[in-house]
């Protein structure tokens, strides 16, 4: 039996009867895919992969590479089943937000200034170790970040959704965050988490507090932490804001005691490796008749 799959690169080890057509994101498309079944998103190439998916009359299956998949479901057909990318990331991200930790307590961005300007500017710095991290969504990625954070010997808090045994639950937020010397959310996007850390939530942060955010910019609200940042309060240091890009002349841009990368976390050298090994059991599960790995939703959605 012939199964036709549209997926970002070449050269992967299928199952027999399987037809790879490769498709990287670019503007050019493969002709004919009238045919495919199982269709597997460029990772991190923008809008055009999601929309591709109303347009591709056979599909049946869709993987995307990203742990978070809301903005699928509404383009999503009825019958098609949808997997995620849960656990490519987790490493990467956890390495990222590590970086940004560290760069933020050791005030790395100072020393780099100095030494482009040939200065020696001897100072003592924050420190990662004995710091209260508050770890906001703890998922697959928060239990990867933890790992890193316990063995710099930090004292790390797990909030997540609804509560559970060791983790607490984000209704207990108000209590928890006059505790926490750094803040770590790591929080998917939806309506459930828009905005969740607002201006209250922020305010009862202690001084001094760097606020990280590797998940979802509209997460946090952008005004709010500028304000908090430009009063010297809060610290910052964000993978993800809202909106992203991050426009131009934006202050956030510019204020002492932020560090900014472009969205970035989840792209690293672990992460194509990691992708291609999933679409391949994919592939045999799809050629066995076995149900998906992440499977987020089964056929016969709506």
């Amino acid at each position: 039996m012939r199964m036709r799959v549209l997926v970002p690169w070449g050269d992967l080890v299928v199952p027999a009867g399987v037809e790879v057509s490769v498709w990287d994101g670019g503007e050019e498309l493969p002709g004919g895919l009238g045919d495919v079944e199982f269709f597997v998103l460029p990772y991190d190439r923008g809008r055009r992969p999601v929309e591709l998916i109303a347009e591709l009359p056979a599909v049946r299956a869709v993987q995307t590479l990203n742990a978070g998949f809301e903005e699928i479901l509404p383009v999503l057909p009825a019958g098609v089943c949808l997997a995620n990318g849960r656990g490519l990331h987790d490493l990467s991200v956890a390495e990222h937000t590590l970086a940004l930790i560290l760069a933020a307590q050791r005030d790395l961005p100072r020393w780099a200034r100095a030494q482009a300007a040939g200065v020696w500017d001897h100072a003592h710095t924050r420190s990662l170790a004995d710091s209260r991290v508050l770890i906001l969504g703890y998922g697959s990625i928060g239990r990867a970040i933890e790992r890193y954070l316990l063995a710099g010997e930090a004292v790390v808090t797990r909030v997540a959704r609804t509560a559970r045994a060791g983790v607490h639950g984000i209704d207990e937020l108000p209590k928890l965050l006059p505790e926490a010397d750094i803040l770590v959310a790591v929080l998917p996007g939806g309506a459930q988490t828009w905005g969740l850390l607002g201006a209250a939530e922020l305010a009862a942060l202690p001084d001094g507090a760097l606020v990280v955010n590797v998940g979802r910019g509209t997460s946090v609200d952008t005004a709010a932490l500028t304000a908090e940042v430009a009063a010297g309060r809060l610290r910052a240091a964000l993978d993800v804001v809202a909106p992203e890009p991050l426009p131009s002349g934006h202050p956030l841009w510019s204020l002492p005691g932020v560090i900014i990368t472009p969205h970035v976390a989840g792209g690293s050298d672990s992460f194509t490796p990691r992708a291609r090994r999933l679409v391949e059991r994919q592939l045999a599960h799809l050629v066995a008749g076995e149900e998906l790995e992440n499977l987020v939703v089964p056929g016969g959605h709506r």
